[in-house]
């Protein structure tokens, strides 16, 4: 299985509908176009990874 490694921050647009998991874990499914929302763990801005297992 191929990694993703690409990441995203809080703030940017989701280039792609799906699930991302932030730093801290925690799972939020995102809308095309919608933005990287901060961590809903510490609510501070925080860095994205697509959920490859969902595939």
């Amino acid at each position: 299985m191929e990694k993703n490694l690409s990441e995203y921050r809080t703030g940017q647009g989701v280039p792609v509908e799906g699930t991302y998991i932030c730093q801290s874990g925690a799972k939020a499914t995102l809308n095309k176009e919608d933005l990287f929302p901060q961590c809903p763990v510490s609510n501070q801005d925080t860095y994205w990874n697509h959920d490859n297992s969902e595939s």
